[in-house]
């Protein structure tokens, strides 16, 4: 199978197009590079041992899309394309709406165009906003908070739509909580052109001595030490989750939902201790108030797809920070 990866140099899909070349697939990266490096992809040629097809071009650019797919006899695609940044999401919404939205509507007519029905989209847990239950089902109600959410949200029912209007979509929406770690090699990780706002990455920096501190954003929250509370999965099981998807829908056709999690969440003081004992090192950090579009707690209940598929994260937590430690020690200026 040849499986077009939308963001497939960014972290989540250089992860993915490792495991999918490491399975035997063909792959097809489309990236404009906003947020990722070229060079992602070349260590995943390089441990892989494959070699991949790349474009640099972006999403809103529909007859470069078009090119893409008559080029290639394309059998599915992994979106993973967007911005994703939960405080600048807030700030330049319509932003979001554009580059998120449009995109997906230019990748699925050019799907259509040209016959290809298997989508597997990238969604996120920030659809579910401040849940009143946890751990949260895929039947949670879905009250995002911030603009990039509700981008998820709105095409999630584009999506639903599609395959309503048309059954021969193989459609799989995957809601996944909060990745990190790297792959075990340590020569594919995450590193961000755009400042970071996830946890593990500004924690990195700071045990490399690239930042001073962690900023702490606010210790008065409803949780046991007062920090928010997130579940964390491992990106390489997080990649590997995609797969079974992909071939989940080859077998059975139709349209799935799924949370992918570890099913347990963590506080971000547990994290700086988690990360400490990684890095043989105290994690500096300073209490800040809040973030605006921010939620207390964040786990995920993934029995389903552990059910039906037989996926479920494999990685603790100590893994998780050991490998992102390593990713870090290696390349302490990330790619370049």
């Amino acid at each position: 199978m040849k499986i077009l990866i939308t963001g497939g140099a960014g972290y989540i899909g250089s992860h993915t197009c490792l495991q999918l070349l490491r399975q035997g697939f063909e792959v097809v990266v489309i990236d404009n590079l906003s947020n990722s490096k070229k060079e992602s992809l070349e260590a995943v040629k390089l441990l892989s041992g494959k070699h991949l097809h790349f474009y640099n071009i972006d999403l809103l650019d529909l007859p470069a899309i078009s090119q893409v797919f008559a080029d290639h006899t394309i059998d599915a695609v992994i979106h993973f394309a967007g911005v994703k940044s939960v405080t600048e999401s807030i700030n330049i919404p319509l932003h979001y709406y554009t580059t998120n939205i449009v995109s997906t509507l230019n990748l699925c007519a050019t799907m259509l165009k040209f016959k290809v029905y298997s989508l597997v989209f990238s969604s996120s847990a920030v659809v579910y906003g401040d849940s009143e239950r946890v751990p949260i089902t895929e039947d949670s109600a879905l009250i995002p908070t911030n603009p990039y959410g509700k981008t998820k949200v709105v095409i999630e029912n584009i999506l639903r739509d599609l395959h309503t209007s048309n059954p021969i979509w193989q459609i799989a929406i995957l809601r996944y909580f909060n990745p990190t770690g790297s792959d075990n090699s340590g020569l594919i990780g995450e590193d961000p052109i755009l400042p970071a706002n996830n946890l593990f990455p500004i924690i990195s920096s700071v045990a490399a001595g690239k930042l001073k501190e962690l900023q702490i954003y606010g210790n008065d929250y409803p949780t046991l030490d007062g920090t928010c509370v997130r579940d964390y999965v491992h990106v390489t099981d997080l990649a590997n989750g995609h797969i079974r998807v992909l071939k989940h829908l080859e077998t059975s056709p139709g349209m799935v939902t799924y949370n992918l999690g570890a099913g347990k969440g963590y506080s971000v003081i547990e994290v700086v201790e988690a990360f400490s004992k990684a890095c043989n090192q105290k994690i500096p950090y300073r209490i800040v108030p809040r973030r605006r579009g921010e939620i207390a707690v964040s786990y995920a209940n993934s029995d389903l797809i552990f059910q039906e598929l037989g996926w479920k994260a494999e990685k603790d937590l100590d893994s998780m920070c050991a490998d992102s430690w390593k990713w870090q020690v290696n390349n302490i200026n990330g790619y370049k």
